[in-house]
């Protein structure tokens, strides 16, 4: 399969190395789906980490089969959030400050970061947690982190397709 980079803003590294972090709740999976298979039959040596969510594990988990064995295969390193599974809900956003620590890792090391979805919330609230672990891993000020977020969009390291 192979995917064409028509989307100038939301298109994948030029560089088949470099690490790519996905976060795509809901029916936002669906370029991550067609970036993993395409980095995958390309041969990309790329890290490739997935943050998915949705209500329900046992009637959302869109692409079940194919990304579990992606993760079993070692070509994915997925979270997964149901916010309704359990009392609490928990968000994509909610593992990213699980994993901060390494999320922080592979921004440092120049991973790119794609973020597509519902942009009421979920865009404006993995943005905020963006900004935290930048701040909480990184060592920087709230003013620090928002110019390191902003170099990171200005260099097409950050890329939205929100909607």
């Amino acid at each position: 399969m192979y995917v064409q980079n028509q989307q100038r803003h939301f298109g994948m590294p030029a560089d088949p190395a470099t690490p790519i972090i996905m976060v795509g709740p809901g029916t936002g999976l669906a370029p991550f789906r067609a970036f993993i298979e395409h980095r995958r039959a390309t041969g990309a040596t790329g890290k490739n980490w997935l943050f998915f969510g949705e209500q329900h594990r046992a009637t959302e988990f869109f692409y079940q089969d194919e990304l579990l064995s992606y993760a079993r295969d070692g070509s994915l390193r997925l979270d997964l959030a149901f916010s309704r599974d359990q009392t609490q809900k928990i968000y994509v956003q909610h593992r990213m400050r699980e994993h901060a620590a390494d999320l922080w890792k592979w921004i440092d090391s120049g991973a790119e970061i794609f973020v597509c979805g519902d942009k009421e919330r979920m865009a404006a609230d993995v943005d905020a947690e963006l900004h935290r672990v930048i701040e909480t891993e990184g060592g920087k000020t709230p003013d620090q982190a928002k110019e390191y977020v902003e170099e990171l969009k200005r260099t097409k390291r950050y890329k939205r397709d929100v909607y």
